[in-house]
């Protein structure tokens, strides 16, 4: 057998494309000297790969922003108002990312959506029936090229015609079959040119096969490459799929022209009986899943072996998907014990495990087998058998909460009396070079904790201090203890621990550091009361508590495999629930439950949906808050994913008020609440946080009024799509500024009505 990769981290060891992509932002280093190093990050990655023995190593696969973005940009799906931008390809390519502003002119940057079920963000092509799709750049030659010159021979890596144009939102009257000639022909260009450079493989990502698939669209794709491979000529074509299994169109698959198919065996229930039961080819290459691309647990070898033997002989051992989705290497983890991180695998780590699996498929029994027999043979952790009681005797009425939404939300008018239209924000304020500078120096023993909370409520004060200057009508704290929304409640809790450089790429330069579910999940002290105590204590309007929800902090965390996600998430509730009732009762009456990433674990497959993921999710959301008086008020948070097919699921959670990513989605999502007559307040984001662009007046004011077009005034709130910990300070305070000028002028506007 034969070990390959589907794709490999691109920040680097120590985040230093992060840190280099941020200098160039900020005009510390030139467009030569980011692509130098940029160079030379993958020339050390490919190393490291080679190093390992890996038998196909990819290319392709880095990017400095995001790799469907790459693809768009490769075949000339750019918008014209990018295109009318008098800058570099390099700074247009950024400017699709994050938007831009300047002498060059004001644009807005792509939508953004989560990567199917991960946490890893991509940019949504925009086709319009102008576009003319063709090749019309070259990365993926010069990545191959430059590989080739530092002694790697690579497998290039592109994401599929069929999922680039499933992914795109279109705005005119085409559609996406309506771009299969053109798409056909610029892919077969790639072909061409590949096969003149002297590749001998080409993978082409088509993650959208693993969603439900209509027999229109099973017919679409078969047509699509039909067409396609009638000219890749010598060159061999890996399909290569990941998240799921391929149920609806693994016959079909098998047909194509195609020299190997990527399964996934770790997500994909239904693969191994797809490949068993149904003949694979002897003259087509599988390319086997079964080292987990998404978590960082060790491989149990001797159930990916059980698993290879079922497999014909003609297989190549893969990772499920791009080892993108884990941080890059156990070498920087210092402060765990051996003991703790021997059950961990990393990026790099996963490189040894599939070379491991390689050698004893092929020798049997080895030294490596047996280390990994007396690690899985041994007990990791103690059951809390309280809690698992407490879990077990937990009621239908446990889950509801008392008295019904209507009745509520008229306690609640009447107890804040807020003006229609009523501002706030989502909760985190921009985390400066000093916030960060006197958390590291509190950490590391430079200052007291007396000082560290000091400071603290210093930044609180001038906080809250600046939201009642602006007229903001709910204000929040800041949240300028909080490292991370996730990895802060999760320091606080039983049953977790923390990596030093474990970071994952989130999107473009946004890196995150899960948390780590090492055992069972209690909470023995409050974690958020004294913060948010202390910022009621300042001002007479209504400060929110700010709480991450259970199921956000599992999906951002990496979970356990011995227990079921069901189990930890209910852990969590009853965790946060204790929170959220100690909020209560020490004054603050209206309280956030983020649920950033309601949407990261929903299976891929509708049939799926309830039994397996919202049957108990939202009634974990609903354990939290199901206590709570009626005058309490509840919001949650919601930000780039797509809800419009889970708007019941949503109602369900029982919220007072909801509040959406929606700038970058154009407001889609407000029809479909209009058309599910939503019942919970919400606060649509009516300017987009993740780009530095400030909004103007008058923007907002548009947005606001098209948000009215389609939700009862009586149901909206203003603010922004996200939280604004990653903004700058004087971007985020006018854009803020904007923002209540905006629904003050709209107030006004319409009072004259």
């Amino acid at each position: 057998m034969q070990t390959t990769i589907i794709g490999f981290p691109r920040i680097g060891a120590n985040r230093e494309l992060k840190f280099s992509v941020e200098k160039y932002f900020k005009h510390e280093i030139n467009q030569s000297e980011l692509i130098e190093f940029a160079n030379e990050l993958k020339i050390k990655h490919w190393k490291i790969q080679q190093d390992s023995g890996l038998d196909f190593i990819p290319s392709n696969d880095f990017s400095f922003y995001d790799t469907t973005l790459d693809t768009s940009v490769l075949f000339n799906i750019i918008p014209q108002r990018v295109r009318d931008l008098e800058l570099s390809d390099l700074d247009k390519y950024f400017a699709l990312a994050r938007g831009y502003q300047g002498d060059a002119g004001d644009v807005k940057a792509l939508a953004m959506k989560k990567w199917f079920n991960t946490n890893y963000h991509y940019l949504v092509p925009e086709i319009d029936d102008e576009t003319d799709i063709k090749l019309a750049g070259d990365k993926i030659f010069a990545d191959y090229q430059q590989a080739k010159a530092a002694g790697v021979t690579t497998r290039p890596v592109l994401l599929g015609p069929y999922t680039l144009l499933k992914l795109a939102t279109y705005k005119g009257k085409k559609q996406a079959v309506d771009f299969y000639p053109q798409i056909i022909k610029a892919y077969q260009q790639v072909f061409a040119q590949l096969t003149k450079l002297g590749a001998s493989w080409l993978q082409i990502d088509e993650p959208a096969l693993v969603l439900d698939l209509t027999d229109t669209e099973k017919q679409a794709f078969i047509k699509l490459y039909a067409q396609l491979l009638n000219e890749k000529g010598e060159l061999k074509i890996l399909l290569e799929t990941y998240f799921g299994d391929l149920r609806d169109i693994y016959s079909d698959l098998l047909h194509l022209d195609i020299d190997g198919l990527g399964v996934d065996f770790i997500e994909g229930r239904k693969n191994l009986e797809l490949v068993t039961q149904q003949y694979f080819p002897q003259n087509k290459t599988l390319f086997a899943g079964v080292v987990n691309g998404k978590n960082i647990w060790k491989n149990h070898y001797a159930k990916s072996l059980a698993l290879l033997e079922k497999l014909p002989k003609n297989t190549v051992i893969s990772t499920s998907c791009s080892l993108l989705h884990v941080p890059f290497s156990l070498a920087s983890e210092e402060k765990l014990s051996k003991e703790i991180t021997q059950y961990f695998s990393f990026a790099v780590e996963k490189l040894t495990e599939l070379q491991e699996l390689k050698t004893i498929s092929q020798l049997g029994d080895c030294p490596a087998l047996a280390r990994n027999k007396k690690l899985f043979s041994q007990q990791r952790t103690v059951k809390n058998e309280a809690l698992a009681q407490k879990i077990e005797q937990l009621s239908e009425e446990d889950f509801i909460r008392a008295p019904r939404f209507s009745e509520r939300e008229a306690l609640q008018k009447e107890k804040y009396q807020l003006p229609l239209l009523p501002t706030t924000t989502i909760g985190s304020f921009p985390q400066t070079a000093e916030v960060k500078k006197v958390r590291r120096q509190f950490k590391t023993g430079e200052i007291s904790q007396e000082e560290y909370i000091a400071f603290n409520q210093q930044k609180i004060a001038q906080c809250v201090a600046w939201q009642e200057q602006q007229g903001f009508d709910v204000l929040v704290h800041g949240e300028f203890e909080r490292n991370d929304m996730v990895e802060y409640f999760g320091e606080h809790l039983d049953g977790y621990l923390f990596t030093q450089k474990a970071w994952v790429q989130s999107y473009g330069t946004r890196c995150v550091k899960p948390p780590i579910i090492w055992g069972d999940i209690t909470r023995s002290h409050p974690i958020s009361v004294f913060w948010s105590q202390y910022a009621q204590s300042l001002t007479e309007k209504p400060m929110k508590g700010m709480l991450t929800g259970p199921v956000t902090i599992l999906n951002w965390s990496f979970p356990r495999e011995d227990v079921s996600l069901k189990e930890t998430t209910l852990q969590l509730a009853l965790a946060i629930q204790d929170e959220v009732l100690d909020l209560e009762k020490n004054g603050v009456n209206i309280i956030q439950i983020d649920e950033a990433a309601l949407r990261e674990k929903l299976p891929l497959r509708k049939s799926d949906w309830y039994q397996e993921y919202l049957d108990w999710a939202i009634p974990a959301f609903r354990l939290v808050h199901s206590k709570v008086k009626p005058e309490t008020q509840i919001h949650t948070h919601m930000c780039y994913s797509e809800f419009t097919d889970i708007i019941d699921a949503i109602d369900g959670m029982d919220a007072d008020v909801i509040s959406f990513e929606a700038s970058r989605s154009n407001l889609q999502l407000l029809d479909a609440l209009r058309d599910k007559n939503f019942q919970t307040q919400v606060g649509p984001g009516v300017y987009d946080i993740h780009s530095p662009r400030i909004p103007s007046v008058n923007e907002i004011k548009n947005v606001i009024y098209k948000i009215l077009d389609r939700i009862d005034i009586r149901k909206v709130w203003i603010n922004p799509d996200c939280g604004l910990k990653t903004r700058a300070e004087k971007e985020t305070q006018a854009s803020l500024i904007h923002l209540i000028e905006a629904t003050k002028e709209v107030r006004k506007e319409l009072s004259k009505k």
